[in-house]
């Protein structure tokens, strides 16, 4: 059974970081890009930051040199570390992994809430 279990959401105060992380387990196939999406209240989910299996990454400009993230290919883990999180950031976070077997297969977490407040 495929699972990607999120974690590290909450609630931060502005200027503050979260670190949110991303495990994917009975996926059979190679993982290629893994990454995070966001959803706030109202609007479309859109991409915030994602990452090859090599290691090349993708931010959203909202995000750039605030985010950052990485991933370990032997733990099929994928992590973003979040600073300097503005009100903006709040939404609902989720995991996304492209597998790779005959064709691309796509799997999305359930999803973690970021609460940017004071």
């Amino acid at each position: 059974q495929v699972q990607l279990v999120e974690s590290g959401g909450g609630l931060v105060q502005p200027g503050g970081s979260l670190r949110l992380s991303c495990a994917a387990s009975g996926i059979l196939y190679r993982l290629s890009v893994m990454g995070w999406y966001r959803q706030a209240p109202g609007k479309e989910r859109e991409l915030v930051a994602s990452i090859t299996s090599g290691g090349t990454a993708n931010y959203a400009d909202s995000v750039k040199g605030r985010f950052s993230i990485s991933r370990d290919n032997a733990k099929n883990t994928v992590s973003l570390q979040m600073n300097s999180l503005n009100t903006e950031d709040t939404a609902i976070y989720y995991c996304k992994v492209v597998a790779i077997a005959s064709a691309s297969i796509t799997y999305w977490g359930k999803g973690t809430l970021v609460t940017v407040s004071s």
